[in-house]
């Protein structure tokens, strides 16, 4: 990548999200955080839902939405709140960096277009060398991950 800033933002980034690299194998309990940490607490649905100023019912509905995902992270915040704790919340890359996960998409893109190209000349009977398409493919890599165009995640 060629443009100086982006760079500067993809490695300030990636320090950040490696900071969350080792939760990716924490698995969220089956009756989630909320009511087990509630639970660990030895702090009822009462006591709680009291803190944050609301039923005790309204509680063990946003302990049920936590496990199905459709909670909001504010209603999490509250929650966090009301049991003098924090939330955090980030995202893990599925590669090492953004970089890569660049690359990766920049390289898939790169492929298609190079042998997309490469067809119409095999029925032009103009076809390439193999080692002529890998070139080309590499050259395209580059300049996609150079101008990290849009379409990049079409």
């Amino acid at each position: 990548m060629k443009n100086t800033k982006q760079q500067l933002i993809l490695e300030t980034l990636d320090k950040k999200l490696l900071s969350f690299q080792s939760l990716k194998d924490i698995a969220v309990p089956p009756k989630g955080w909320v009511h087990t940490l509630r639970t660990a607490l030895k702090m009822s649905l009462r006591q709680l839902s009291s803190k944050m100023g609301i039923t005790p019912q309204s509680l063990k509905d946003m302990e049920s939405r936590e496990v199905t995902g459709t909670i909001t992270l504010k209603t999490l915040r509250d929650i966090a709140s009301a049991m003098d704790m924090q939330l955090v919340y980030g995202f893990v890359s599925k590669h090492y960096t953004l970089e890569e996960m660049i690359h990766n998409k920049a390289k898939l893109l790169a492929t298609e277009i190079v042998l997309r190209t490469n067809n119409t000349m095999v029925l032009e009977e103009q076809q390439n060398s193999e080692q002529r398409i890998k070139k080309a493919i590499n050259q395209k890599t580059e300049e996609i991950m150079n101008e990290l165009p849009k379409y990049l995640w079409d």
